[in-house]
């Protein structure tokens, strides 16, 4: 069974059923589903089970009742029951919300939207935000231009759909399509009209520079007094948003420049803006902005920093705060294409990448900047500790460590040391309490130091060990002691319910003997703390409620 997340979340029978029926929570998530990107709503299955319980029986009136109250309490919602049958044998109610075509409220006047896996309220000045961006059509499939199919650019349909059926993204039913029928699969075609976003992707210039929203890029350098020194202008809407990145990133020389770095008897190249950081600064400037406004992408060169400026608010729901744990995106249609080209990960990894990057090179975070009308990404040029970047890499290359932990030490290794409070601010954690899986395993191998308890531990790299990557002294965990690979185990499952054995190895340390893990889950399933659904290659773990 999936996990919960920005299309699913799960709920007790209880929610519908008897006394303790709360059918006001429930008009509230599927509010939050309709005015994001619509979901589904898995009634009968506890949140931390996989499946419902065995032997569970919906009444045969659920379906009807459940959508007469939400039609009773909900406006612009709707609700599609259907009685489900679990592997093993049990019912559930699976409650499908597509998205709304307008603004969706409880019928006491309260707007919600989906963030994560939370239904978050929507109040005051966002609500009107809201209705303002939520069209009965996405920007991207209208066709307000009337550009007729026949006059799209020949080669940038043939780039286009070349590089769709060649991405191990695309399905092979998908590849067989002729380029027309591709065309429509993308939403870049309707009828007898290109789209607005088929427009930006595959039409010429002329009709390109008709939507008057199409994207303009300005790069432009600055010496250290602030006087502008040179500039690059991208406005003659000749490019799609694809080509534009590949252009950018070629014809600004600054982009290539080297920083040259002392490492024994040789010499360490580091790039003063890693190209990986650039093209996922432009893919979310690109994918991201709303096309119902108008305004320049500017790229400003500074001598110590780029700044990225964007016009437009973040989509709602994002904020600099949580944007490492959130997920909304404004142009569907544009990011599934830009994902399945292979141009950005679709599931908005994008900021966590470069997370991982700037801090690998020894420098720091990206700096999120919201203003009353623009977004704007601060990254820094210069490295302030070199040592850092052999550190990171030794240390992946002797633990393999996971995408969260190089963040989690990257950022450690350029403090002399963090409490857990500041830790989890800088990771946009709602608590300490959620580092764990970031510091866990770090901890164990002693790569990261502790002192202090509970909220007031520090947490820092060992400066010795920082100065001579002396990794040989680190324990791992291949003689980890029962009790603690018991509770990396539990921990591991509550994150992920519904996982294989395969999955808590990968995640838990591959370095442990499968057979040990096995050992254990086999202990935690005996003594009521784990329950086991399926067998063999169909075996899943959850949580004994």
């Amino acid at each position: 069974m999936s996990q919960e997340g920005q299309l699913l979340d799960k709920k007790s029978l209880r929610v519908v059923k008897g006394k303790s029926a709360d059918w006001n929570e429930l008009a509230k998530d599927c509010v939050a589903f309709a005015n994001a990107a619509g979901g589904r709503l898995l009634i009968g299955i506890e949140n931390d089970a996989a499946s419902p319980p065995a032997g569970q029986v919906l009444p045969a009136d659920l379906p009807d009742l459940v959508r007469r109250r939400l039609s009773e309490l909900t406006v612009n919602v709707v609700g599609l029951p259907e009685v489900r049958t679990a592997e093993n044998g049990a019912q559930y109610l699976e409650l499908t919300i597509p998205r709304a075509v307008a603004v969706a409220s409880t019928t006491d006047g309260r707007y919600y939207i989906r963030i994560a896996d939370k239904s978050a309220p929507i109040t005051g000045d966002d609500v009107l935000r809201l209705a303002s961006e939520r069209a009965a059509l996405p920007w991207e499939t209208q066709r307000t231009a009337h550009v007729s199919r026949r006059a799209a650019n020949p080669e940038q349909v043939h780039r286009l759909t070349h590089g769709l059926r060649t991405s191990d993204r695309v399905k092979a039913s998908v590849k067989e399509k002729s380029d027309d029928e591709l065309l429509e699969h993308y939403m870049l075609a309707r009828g007898d009209y290109l789209t607005n976003m088929g427009t930006l992707c595959v039409g010429t210039q002329a009709d390109r520079a008709q939507l008057s929203t199409a994207p303009v890029i300005q790069v432009i350098k600055y010496d250290d007094s602030g006087a502008k020194i040179n500039k690059w202008v991208w406005d003659d809407h000749l490019l799609s948003p694809m080509e534009l990145i590949e252009a950018v990133w070629k014809e600004v020389p600054d982009f290539r420049e080297r920083y040259e770095l002392p490492d024994g008897l040789y010499r360490q190249y580091v790039p003063a803006y890693d190209e990986i950081v650039v093209r996922e600064l432009l893919v979310n400037a690109l994918v991201h902005r709303p096309y119902t406004q108008r305004g320049d992408i500017f790229m400003n060169l500074y001598p110590d920093r780029l700044e990225v400026v964007n016009p437009g608010l973040l989509p709602l729901g994002v904020t600099p705060q949580n944007i490492l744990h959130t997920t909304v995106r404004r142009n569907e249609v544009l990011a599934r294409l830009f994902h399945d080209l292979k141009l950005m990960e679709r599931e908005g990894s994008g900021f966590d990448k470069m997370y991982e990057v700037l801090l690998s090179q020894g420098r720091p975070a990206p700096e999120l900047i919201e203003g009353h009308d623009r977004v704007q990404v601060v990254i820094r040029r210069r490295i302030p500790k070199p040592e850092v970047i052999d550190f990171l890499a030794k240390a992946d290359e002797t633990f393999h460590l996971q995408q969260r932990e190089r963040i989690a030490l990257g950022l450690l290794a350029q403090h002399e040391a963090l409490t857990a409070r500041e830790l989890a601010a800088m990771l946009e954690l709602a608590s300490p309490d959620e580092l764990r899986p970031w510091l866990a395993r770090l901890v164990d191998w002693e790569v990261v130091k502790t002192a202090g308890r509970t909220q007031a531990t520090r947490y820092f790299v060992d400066p010795h060990l920082l100065r001579n990557l002396d990794f040989t002294a680190a324990t791992t965990l291949k003689r980890i002691e029962p009790h603690r690979l018991s509770a990396l185990i539990l921990e591991d499952v509550a994150r992920y319910p519904g996982t294989r054995i395969s999955e808590i190895h990968q995640r838990v340390g591959l370095e442990i003997p499968r057979s040990q893990v096995r050992r254990t889950l086999d202990h935690l399933v005996k003594n009521g703390k784990l329950r086991l659904t399926g067998t063999r290659s169909t075996a899943r773990y959850t949580l004994a409620s």
